[in-house]
């Protein structure tokens, strides 16, 4: 498994901005979508594309478009849609399925509630958009669900990541022989009893949304 903190004074700027306390919902949710782009490009740097010819106004030349089939950006509900808005600027062609999922608080286990994604994901490359990488079980458990659908390619995009998820993922994955990157603009410090992230920015669906 492959890891990479974005390091650019734009992304920290926007995540120190997201982590203050008094930054309001629609300014975080207009950061977050600012900072997915920059963190999406970083994370298509091995998107796959097919070599073309195209007539420019004075002569062919040689070039790349996207491979089919197409992307395919999974947001996993409900924070994960505060991101999608931010990776589908960046690729607009691609396609986009949903997964709901929930972490338990007391066993911290994650559960699927709906889905919204093609039954046969074969030879796909995957984005999955999830806001915190805390305990990495929901993570992980989206990331199975795409392999056992046929995927062959997982990149996650994450706000912030914490130790724990990281090498939770990366020990469920140990022997898929799948490429899984996660790409995000934070590894902070470690997770605190209640399985948050430390220092974090709190509850990433609820500062979008507000309380439900």
């Amino acid at each position: 498994m492959e890891t990479l903190v974005v390091d650019h004074p734009l992304v920290a700027h926007k995540l120190t901005t997201l982590r203050d306390v008094r930054t309001d919902s629609p300014t975080f949710r207009r950061l977050a979508d600012e900072l997915v782009t920059l963190l999406a490009y970083e994370a298509t740097r091995d998107v796959r594309v097919s070599e073309v010819t195209v007539e420019t106004p004075l002569t062919p030349t040689r070039g790349v478009r996207l491979s089919r089939p197409a992307p395919l950006v999974v947001p996993i509900l409900r924070a994960g849609l505060g991101m999608l808005d931010g990776m589908v600027r960046l690729l607009p062609t691609a396609e986009v399925g949903f997964l709901g999922m929930i972490r338990n608080e007391e066993t911290l286990a994650a559960s699927t509630y709906a889905t919204r994604l093609p039954e046969d994901l074969s030879g796909r490359q995957c984005y999955v958009l999830d806001p915190m990488l805390a305990t990495g079980g929901t993570l992980a458990a989206a990331i199975q669900y795409l392999f056992d659908r046929g995927a062959v390619d997982v990149t996650a995009i994450c706000l912030l990541a914490a130790p724990e998820g990281l090498a939770h993922l990366a020990a469920t994955f140990e022997n898929s022989g799948h490429p899984i990157r996660v790409v995000t603009a934070g590894l902070d410090e470690r997770l605190n009893e209640n399985g948050y992230i430390l220092p974090g920015l709190g509850d990433a669906g609820d500062r979008l949304y507000g309380v439900v």
